[in-house]
């Protein structure tokens, strides 16, 4: 094979003339992408982006594994074959990415994007093959890169294949943010603090369970993600164009997962039990998008808890300090503000509206297929993204670096109205009730009250109000369970 130039070596202002059901239309001639590219970047002109990177590289997975396939069973001629994996090899290991042009926002299903993906190859493997792009000769994109495909069979398993193969960052991500807030709750356990429901007074709680509370949430939540990825390993490929098979070869689908089970490294894949089924259906896309939300909803909670309890340093809680990572005001001198929990909590906001936006599309599937894939592929795999560096900032830059701040934490749980809870068993409610009124308005202690008006012996009073116990199982006053 020719190793011909790349296309950044053509002046930008020539132009080829390629031809498609269509008619005829001037593409540049620096460009590999083709015809029907071109037609979709003039009508398509919509928000400036392009196809996020695992959009593209799912697709190409699926062009290489169709040709190694095609080739075993004799379907394609091993030239070109080889050309097309060579061409989508060169993608792979990063080149050519600028000729991924189509919008998201695009025509229904993604046929746009299919076809950028076919034209890329083709053009790319006659180059290989030592013909010039644009004649499709050898190599064709429609014949060829995507023989016995559909858009309506790859871009359903394109999102499937994106999904799992960007999980392993974003679990990982969120395993190293539990392992750093179950470390700090390991080391602030001894911290007695005020607990506050509806943000009043509250029984004590030590700062390490609030903190191995929050590791808990997100060890739940990243639970529920992989139980809600595994139904994504079933691929309908094979399908072609309404997931009956037509112009496919029997053994091409289990050829097609084998190979994508090589290519990937994805070693859970599955053929797909009614292609029929998975064309028609987002259901398993939504559910994965439902589980991100999940993940948002628990994390946005827990950094807007970091932000209470660092507000101040003087009018808030104060309870906690956070790195300080940049100055907090352009105008106020020494101001600090919780800069990282503020982002994460933005990106929580989007995570759950792209997740509005994908169950929308999932929804407005019609009949054998989900025209609204492209849209649903954005979202998805924005919210991906944008979660795994979320997740990976929060844990280096904010929660490894959480200090405690242990006065002021002694400080309001001292303070605290409820603490006349512990009276309960001793008082009853109603007489525990205007203790914690009398505390309040006359602005005492609930310990210095009860001891100032010998409401209980003085001997019981430390251990009715031995904090500590407080924040464990068991009546207050008794001994501690062994």
């Amino acid at each position: 094979m020719s190793a011909t130039a790349g296309s950044s070596s053509l002046p930008p202002d020539l132009t080829r003339v390629e031809t498609d059901p269509l008619g005829a239309l001037e593409v540049p001639e620096s460009a590999l992408y083709g015809v029907q590219t071109a037609r979709a970047l003039q009508n398509f002109a919509i928000s400036g982006l392009r196809p996020l990177r695992p959009f593209v590289v799912a697709q190409v997975w699926i062009k290489k594994a169709a040709a190694m396939v095609h080739r075993h069973t004799g379907r394609l001629e091993a030239p070109l074959a080889d050309a097309i994996v060579a061409a989508a090899d060169e993608v792979l290991a990063g080149r050519h990415r600028d000729q991924f042009v189509v919008d998201p926002y695009q025509a229904g299903a993604g046929t746009s994007h299919n076809m950028n993906v076919n034209e890329v190859l083709a053009n790319r493997a006659n180059e290989l093959l030592g013909a010039p792009r644009g004649r499709y000769v050898p190599v064709h994109p429609n014949d060829h890169v995507n023989m016995a495909q559909s858009t309506n069979d790859t871009i359903p398993t394109n999102i499937r294949l994106a999904v799992l193969g960007e999980l392993p960052l974003l679990a990982g991500a969120l395993e190293a943010l539990e392992e750093a807030l179950a470390d700090r709750a390991r080391a602030f356990d001894h911290i007695i603090k005020a607990g506050r429901t509806h943000l009043q007074d509250a029984m004590p709680i030590r700062l390490g369970q609030e903190f191995a509370a929050y590791a808990g949430s997100l060890a739940r939540a990243r639970k529920r993600l992989h139980e809600a990825a595994d139904y994504l390993n079933d691929l309908g490929i094979g399908g072609s164009a309404v997931g009956t098979g037509v112009t496919v070869e029997p053994q091409y689908p289990s050829l097609m997962v084998a190979a994508l089970r090589d290519i990937t490294g994805i070693h859970t894949l599955r053929e797909g039990t009614d292609r029929v089924q998975l064309m028609q259906s987002m259901g398993d896309v939504a559910a994965f998008s439902a589980a991100m939300r999940g993940v948002a909803v628990d994390l946005s909670k827990i950094v807007s808890d970091l932000r209470l309890m660092v507000s101040g340093p003087r009018t808030g809680l104060d309870e906690i300090v956070l790195p300080a990572v940049q100055p907090g005001s352009s105008i106020m001198p020494g101001k600090v503000n919780p800069s990282i929990p503020e982002m994460v909590n933005q990106v929580c906001y989007q995570v759950i509206g792209c997740d509005v936006t994908v169950a929308m599309a999932a929804e407005h599937g019609q009949l054998e297929l989900n025209v609204m894939m492209p849209v649903i592929a954005h979202n998805v795999l924005l919210s991906m993204h944008i979660l795994t560096t979320a997740v990976t900032t929060l844990t280096t830059r904010c929660v490894a670096g959480i200090e405690a701040n242990p006065d002021m934490c002694a400080y309001w749980v001292e303070r605290s109205a409820a603490l006349a809870t512990a009276l309960l068993p001793t008082l009853g409610y109603a007489a525990a009730a205007e203790l914690s009124k009398r505390s309040v308005r006359e602005g005492v202690l609930i310990r210095d009250l009860i001891t100032r008006e010998q409401i209980v012996p003085a001997a019981e009073v430390e251990a009715l109000l031995d904090l500590r116990r407080l924040t464990e199982i068991g009546m207050p006053g008794s001994q501690p369970a062994s």
